[in-house]
């Protein structure tokens, strides 16, 4: 393999990823979502509450682009906003009982894909994989 079609090869993976996932959301009777909708309830579902801010910082996506995804998970009944108490300026975004569900529900869906991911490959070669490609990640964060 030519080492300059890395970033095709990984794009490749993102593509297949997400029909994977999008197959078996509609398999699991799941509303028809994009990834970074599943990352936002995943997110919250790690805190009890995160500010657009911090969400934003967390997905790796712009306030602005997140507002949108909050919109629609909102709309669809997975999330809510709660104003501060100590300062209604802040907003805090927080799962509803049905985004709760909904997380529990993908749980096994994301096992399925990591399982899919890494089909073939030796303990030390998933870590050796993880850190190689954290790597490449992070020569862009820096």
């Amino acid at each position: 393999m030519d080492s300059s079609s890395l970033v095709s090869l990984i794009s490749n993976i993102h593509t297949a990823a997400s029909d994977f996932l999008e197959e078996k959301l509609k398999e699991y009777g799941l509303p028809d979502m994009v990834s970074s909708h599943g990352f936002i309830l995943y997110r919250l579902s790690l805190a009890e509450r995160l500010t657009m801010g911090e969400l934003a910082q967390l997905v790796n996506r712009d306030k602005s682009t997140v507002t949108v995804l909050i919109r629609k998970l909102e709309a669809a009944g997975f999330v809510e906003r709660e104003v501060s108490e100590k300062d209604s300026r802040v907003v805090y975004i927080k799962l509803t009982p049905q985004g709760r569900e909904y997380n529990d529900k993908t749980k096994d869906i994301s096992r399925q894909l990591i399982e899919r991911c890494y089909q073939g490959f030796s303990p030390e070669e998933r870590q050796t994989n993880f850190a190689l490609l954290k790597r490449i990640f992070n020569n862009f964060k820096n």
